[in-house]
């Protein structure tokens, strides 16, 4: 059996050393499925390391993708035979930008029937880091008017933070650089929002929770965005960072020294690390529950390509202010 396969074999733009090849697929070994994919949202964290920004921990050749849903095709010895033909989210394993993709029977995460492909295809990276998120910040509970600032919230982790305010408690301030994002993110749960192009960040916050300032800020663009986010939170507050869309760390020493408030790095690699199989399905439980419960909106994609036209998608992502996705 052969299928397609996106690869790059050295590290630069993607519209540059994006590849798609003929590759054979190999046979499931003891424990394993291969899974014909069917749709994969694109993510900055797919096109990032092609850009090598994490050569320390990747190699050449790399196949990109982190998340998908495809339907098992195959089966190696131990695998139960009745997954063959079910749907599932085949992660952890070979990256999903190809046809074909082989990973653990027991990290599959089988998919209900009434969330479709393009929605279940997207349900990893940010609803996950959303859900651990929150479960860390707020798991066990916290005293009413808890104040959750976040920025880049036009973003698709930013809408997920909006809806689970009204799951976890908190009151979200969403920070937007547009204003055309504000009703949106209210409709979906923001508690208030404030545009940073048009007033000062801190002081605005400082008024909306009467001079406490927020409990805790979650950053996904780092340098002095991030630093302007921190200043806004309440000493002894924490400032936790999921993303680096700016490309540029911002000032941990600063962040602690300064302002008085506690700052940690979230990565969801660590936490998929150290979760067993039964946490990692149960996480998956719980995503699809509130997703039943129209708890979590992922949002109508904004355009689809083949595989055969990655390069071309990756571009489109990067313009778009939505979700791409390669069927």
């Amino acid at each position: 059996m052969y299928g397609q396969t996106v690869y790059y074999r050295e590290y630069g733009e993607p519209h540059e050393v994006l590849t798609v090849e003929r590759r054979e697929v190999a046979e499931p070994g003891p424990g394993e499925i291969v899974a014909e994919m069917a749709c994969r949202p694109i993510n900055p964290s797919d096109w990032i390391p092609i850009r090598g920004a994490y050569r320390h921990r990747t190699s050449l050749p790399g196949i990109p993708g982190y998340e998908g849903v495809g339907t098992v095709v195959r089966v190696g010895p131990d695998v139960p035979p009745d997954m063959l033909g079910k749907r599932v989210l085949p992660l952890r394993g070979e990256g999903t930008w190809q046809q074909y993709v082989k990973t653990s029977a027991s990290l599959a995460v089988p998919v209900p029937d009434f969330v479709p492909d393009s929605d279940a295809s997207r349900l990893y990276i940010n609803p996950l880091t959303a859900w651990v998120v929150c479960k860390m910040l707020l798991g066990n509970g916290r005293p009413d008017r808890y104040y959750l600032l976040v920025n880049a919230c036009s973003s698709a982790i930013g809408r997920i933070f909006a809806q689970w305010a009204a799951v976890f408690g908190y009151r979200l301030i969403a920070v937007i650089r547009k204003a055309e994002h504000r009703q949106e993110l209210l409709r979906l749960g923001a508690w208030q929002v404030v545009d940073s192009s048009q007033t000062d960040l801190r002081e605005a916050v400082l008024d909306l929770t009467n001079g406490r300032g927020a409990d805790a800020a979650i950053d996904s663009i780092g340098g002095s965005d991030g630093y302007r986010l921190a200043q806004a939170v309440r000493r002894c507050g924490l400032f936790l960072s999921i993303g680096l869309l700016s490309g540029i760390q911002v000032d941990w020493q600063r962040i602690g020294t300064k302002l008085g408030v506690e700052g940690k790095l979230f990565h969801l690699r660590h936490w998929v690390a150290s979760a067993s199989d039964d946490a990692w399905q149960s996480a998956f439980t719980q995503l699809f529950a509130l997703y039943r419960q129209k708890q979590l909106d992922l949002g109508k994609p904004a355009a689809s390509f083949t595989l055969s036209e990655a390069a071309q998608a990756v571009r489109a992502a990067e313009q778009s202010g939505g979700k791409v996705l390669l069927i």
